[in-house]
């Protein structure tokens, strides 16, 4: 399994889970076979058990192409389907790649080039998502801004340099197979555990805004809602189980949802006061709603307003959804809540 190239490069395995994924893996794929590096390289897709046509597609794919390598995933889990695509390649260079992700020509040289000048574990950089529909430009709009999750470099770029993580991410294979891999038990933010491991271990991990990937949004509220629940059940996981790793920004949409939902109490506590004659003293607390709504709608005016109307009027929903959905999943998943719930939000 070796693409046509200078052997006296050092070879890169490009590894991607893929489930359920017809309409994106291709592009995905594609990307990888169009680098401009020059050495040997493999793709190896951990296919899990798909239902939409993903498998006749990537079935497919790899009988014209023989540099494309299918390796079943049963479990169908993000982290488990790396692990097994990792074991199953073979060069000193691994490449995670998402299927809703979109390599530039240039990525898999830039990448190589960092990771031999910094010495770094992992060098990896920013996702850059781009919508097509106008659901799509706001949901890719919030992931892009401050308001939306965030700011960080990983969303947002920055300067070079040493960072806690960084998206997807170019590794050298014998640092992670030496801290054990991804942690399977882990079904969001396993690359954040595997960087925390990378630094303790005496690795740098190592963020370059000279790699920015192309992602795309998911294509519906639904499946957006169900992409930050499961974001936020895991990130909550994450900050009980590594308090010592915890940012404060992690809170932010937590006690956000708190406030709020406290709010809305206090105002319905202030109609029924105000409904048996009684001084409606509690309906102040409807001024927290009245807030962060007063905030989504300046922030969309502000952030938006440059993605045209219908885009505008979907980031309206987009930016709630994301902070609700994320900052419960935090709550559940930081107070252990989510037994019946984790096995169920991998995807």
């Amino acid at each position: 399994m070796h693409g046509t190239g200078d052997e006296t490069l050092i070879g890169v395995s490009y590894v991607m889970p893929v489930l359920n994924e017809v309409s994106h893996v291709r592009q995905a794929v594609d990307s990888l076979l169009r680098q401009d590096y020059d050495g040997p390289f493999e793709v190896t897709l951990a296919l899990g058990p798909s239902i939409d046509g993903t498998t006749e597609l990537v079935e497919e794919m790899a009988a014209v192409d023989p540099r494309i390598r299918i390796v079943p995933n049963d479990i169908g889990s993000t982290p488990a389907g790396l692990n097994i695509a990792i074991r199953a390649s073979q060069y000193p260079v691994v490449i995670r790649v998402d299927a809703h992700s979109v390599l530039p020509e240039n990525y898999a040289r830039v990448a190589v080039e960092t990771l031999q000048r910094t010495g770094a574990a992992n060098v990896g950089g920013i996702m850059d998502a781009k919508g097509a529909s106008p659901f799509e430009q706001a949901v890719a709009r919030a992931y892009g801004t401050k308001v939306g999750l965030g700011g960080t470099p990983v969303h947002v770029g920055g300067a070079e340099g040493e960072a806690e993580t960084v998206y997807l991410g170019c590794f050298r294979r014998d640092s992670i197979l030496d801290v054990g891999l991804f942690d399977e038990g882990i079904k969001r933010g396993q690359d954040w555990d595997l960087n925390r491991r990378l630094r303790e271990a005496g690795g740098m991990v190592w963020f370059t805004p000279g790699l920015k990937v192309l992602y795309r949004p998911r294509p519906s509220l639904s499946r957006l809602a169900r992409q930050m629940l499961s974001t936020g059940l895991w990130r909550g996981e994450l900050a009980r189980r590594f308090p010592e790793a915890n940012g404060i920004r992690y809170f932010v949409p937590p006690v956000m949802v708190l406030g709020v939902t406290l709010g809305m109490l206090l105002g319905i506590g202030g109609l029924v006061q105000l409904a048996f004659g009684r001084p409606p003293g509690l309906l102040l607390g409807l001024a927290i709603p009245a807030v962060y709504v007063a905030f989504v709608v300046v922030a969309t005016i502000a952030v938006a307003r440059p993605d045209g109307f219908r885009a505008a009027l979907w980031f309206l929903v987009v930016l709630p959804c994301i902070h609700f959905c994320w900052g419960v999943g935090f709550v559940l998943g930081y107070l252990k809540l989510t037994s019946n719930i984790t096995a169920h939000t991998g995807r």
